[in-house]
């Protein structure tokens, strides 16, 4: 296959790592063409047309998602895009209609999906071994705030970090949130609060079915990278993210990790290879999307609803988002 490459930023950089070891000829492309041919000729791949190629991949920054989908489904190219599909409900719906109307494959990145731990624990609750399910508990925790710049353009703690939360929730369990009742506080550096965001989050999320669910996030996690999820039925408990390098100091025995998970790629490393070998997959048409933009506009749609909730402080009702 010949896969192009649209963005070369961090995460861009990290699955052209990854695509240079699963496809015959990676074409990159970035608005820093210096850049794009430092990166090329180090990789070994081209620098060239990414719209020539069999599949695209595109991380670039947020704000020109919805543009470079739209374009993709209407040529039929199949994509693979970083979340968030776009910035706004608005334009992730355009998005989708593009999607359908063109039959085109998209693939938005929910790398979690592709983890091991969180395919055992929804396969769990699948074959039954937890029972019924009462409770579930969320956590997000980076060890360092974003840099400044970053968090006004972000969309929020919510939409840019807890977004992952959202849609693993719906994936594990297959129910859907019916409402939101979010809070949050600043805690650090004041640009979060100037940029009218939080650095710490919380969060009650009733299930359609009843089932509660509770969510954390913190922009300050200095133990390591924190990533988890807990499952509480009937007849089990289970729990993601538990591993030996958890960034947690036990309290009843002193234990801790000796190597922390220090960021995101090194926790989820597998889990991005995964999820590439997946888009791959689907682009040659060995199986559909793991992950369409009508995932990609149910988490944000969750997204929105928190932060609606934390800025009026109410419980707030999907409904009142999706309409």
């Amino acid at each position: 296959m010949r896969v192009g490459l649209i963005g070369l930023g961090r995460i861009g950089l990290f699955h052209a790592e990854t695509l240079t070891r699963l496809v015959d000829d990676l074409i990159v492309a970035d608005a820093d063409q210096d850049h794009a041919a430092e990166v090329a000729g180090r990789l070994g791949s081209t620098l060239g047309d990414p719209w020539s190629a069999d599949a695209l991949v595109i991380a670039t920054p947020t704000s020109t998602h919805s543009e470079l989908l739209v374009r993709a489904c209407e040529r039929r190219i199949p994509v693979f895009c970083e979340k968030p599909a776009a910035p706004t409900v608005a334009e992730t719906i355009r998005v989708a209609e593009a999607a359908e109307r063109g039959g085109a494959l998209v693939h938005i990145g929910f790398q979690r999906r592709f983890d091991a731990g969180f395919a055992a624990a929804r396969q769990a609750l699948l074959d039954g071994e937890l029972g019924e399910l009462h409770r579930a508990h969320l956590l997000t925790g980076d060890p360092r705030p974003p840099a400044p710049e970053y968090v006004p353009r972000s969309g929020g703690i919510f939409r840019d970090c807890h977004i992952h939360d959202f849609d693993i929730l719906r994936w594990v369990t297959g129910l859907e949130a019916d409402t939101v009742y979010a809070a949050g506080a600043n805690r650090g550096e004041p640009f979060f609060a100037e940029a009218g965001d939080v650095d710490t989050s919380a969060a009650l999320i009733t299930m359609a079915d009843g089932t509660l669910v509770t969510l954390q996030g913190s922009r300050y996690n200095g133990a390591g990278y924190d990533v988890r999820m807990e499952l509480a039925g009937t007849r089990a408990t289970w729990a993601v993210g538990l591993g030996e390098r958890a960034p947690l100091h036990r309290a009843d025995d002193g234990g801790h990790p000796d190597q922390p998970w220090p960021d995101f790629r090194s926790r989820f490393a597998a889990a991005y290879t995964a999820e590439i070998e997946a888009f791959l997959a689907a682009a040659r048409g060995e199986r559909d999307s793991p992950c369409t933009v009508r995932d990609a506009l149910a988490a944000l749609h969750l997204a929105e609803a928190a932060d609606l909730s934390r800025r009026d402080g109410r419980p707030v009702q999907l409904a009142e988002v999706t309409k």
